[in-house]
């Protein structure tokens, strides 16, 4: 149940950064511009504070997408190694073939 917590959570997230991205991108440009004068780029920052945390893209972490799991990443598959081993096994993953040796 933690696991599909995570997951939500994660999604929520990103849901977060998507609607919020516009926003962000143009407070940053008024906090990086030297030409405008300090009290609005003081402003500018103060609003960019008052955003949710959880819009800033670097609270963003890769998941595992059916267990959740936050290590070991494949990012073209959005899977664990331990997810993509068990499909591999079952056979669920075409092309890939179980190897021992």
């Amino acid at each position: 149940m933690a696991k599909k917590a995570m997951i939500e959570r994660e999604k929520k997230r990103q849901r977060l950064v998507e609607q919020y991205a516009a926003k962000r991108a143009e407070l940053k440009a008024i906090v990086n511009d030297e030409s405008k004068p300090m009290e609005e780029r003081f402003r500018a920052s103060l609003k960019l504070a008052k955003l949710p945390r959880n819009s800033s893209p670097t609270r963003l972490h890769n998941r595992c997408q059916l267990t959740g799991r936050p290590h070991a990443y494949y990012r073209k598959l959005k899977i664990s190694r331990i997810a993509l081993r068990n499909l591999g096994s079952a056979g669920q993953i075409p092309g890939m073939v179980k190897s021992s040796w």
